[in-house]
């Protein structure tokens, strides 16, 4: 008797039954779906995967303001970062991250705490003011974010479908 001798552990029908059932399920979970609010949906299975918070927005385009000088948060020329906000921002279901960024050298601190983060945090503020200033971005669509990296402000571009 060889391997292919065997007979199969259960009938090739039962599994073309379930197979057939879970079909059937899924073709009735997308029926029901129609009819429920795409937000509540969400938040159902965002509840039901066990996460307690939203996610930021999934980000789908980059762009960074560089050429900050060591322990400054003076805005360098920002025209380029406008110009690509204004058109990527475009879409109301779009969110900007402006994450301001300080190099870790004992240099790259803000003046009166001696502070990194504060330092990044500000070089973020301001890019977020001049993109709200020139009526690029409205308020409401922009966060702000710090991290250590190098002397510059990163725009990160988000899908967040209208929450």
């Amino acid at each position: 008797m060889t391997l292919d001798d065997d007979p199969p552990a259960r009938p090739i029908w039962l599994t073309t039954l379930a197979d057939l059932a879970l079909l059937l399920v899924g073709f009735f979970v997308l029926l029901q779906a129609d009819r429920v609010d795409p937000n509540t949906l969400a938040a159902g299975f965002r509840a039901g995967f066990g996460v307690k918070e939203q996610a930021p927005a999934m980000p789908v385009d980059l762009a960074a303001v560089t050429g900050f000088a060591t322990g400054s948060a003076e805005l360098p020329a920002a025209a380029d970062a406008l110009a690509w906000a204004r058109i990527a921002a475009a879409d109301p279901r779009t969110r900007l991250r402006v994450i301001g960024e300080v190099d870790g050298s004992a240099g790259d601190v803000d003046a009166l705490t001696g502070s990194g983060p504060i330092l990044a945090a500000d070089r973020a503020r301001a890019v977020a003011a001049i993109l709200v200033r020139s009526g690029a971005v409205a308020p409401g669509r922009i966060a702000i974010a710090t991290a250590r990296g190098r002397r510059r402000a990163v725009l990160s571009l988000g899908y967040d479908g209208g929450r």
